[in-house]
């Protein structure tokens, strides 16, 4: 899967506004939400913050990946927020986080969602892609970052 079928330089927002767990997610959805990429902002933030609920998806090594899936969604999206300062998020590692990456997706697109994860995650478990991306200070720097990555391979 290529994260730029599903993300767009203005789902993007470096720094966040929110320095809290439940606000960056609201943030998130809401910057989906303002490109017309999610059909109830609210039915997914609370899908999110159920799921967030359940068990942290703060994985570890600086990221988070919360998500969830709503009625309505014609596919999936994601947004990507970068904390002005590294942010507590619950994570399994106990480490603060230095980026979030929201994905959405329909119910009925369960095999997509989960190879979304799992990119996301194999991206970030290359340590020199994980140290760029979280040096990276604008939108522009980490969308130019993904792509180089994506084109790459």
């Amino acid at each position: 899967m290529n994260l730029l079928d599903i993300l767009t330089p203005q789902s993007i927002r470096a720094p966040l506004r929110t320095v809290d767990k439940k606000g960056v997610i609201d943030e998130l959805v809401d910057l989906l939400s303002e490109q017309a990429r999610v059909p109830d902002a609210e039915v997914l933030k609370d899908a999110v913050w159920a799921r967030e609920q359940t068990r942290t998806t703060g994985i570890g090594q600086g990221l988070a990946i919360p998500h969830g899936k709503a009625p309505g969604m014609k596919e999936l999206a994601m947004a990507i927020g970068k904390p002005a300062e590294p942010l507590d998020f619950e994570s399994i590692d106990g480490e603060p986080v230095k980026l979030v990456v929201l994905l959405a997706s329909p119910p009925d697109r369960t095999s997509d969602h989960i190879h979304a994860l799992a990119r996301v995650s194999r991206l970030i478990s290359m340590e020199a892609f994980r140290n760029e991306i979280y040096e990276a200070s604008t939108s522009e720097e980490i969308y130019e970052l993904l792509a180089s990555q994506e084109k790459n391979g």
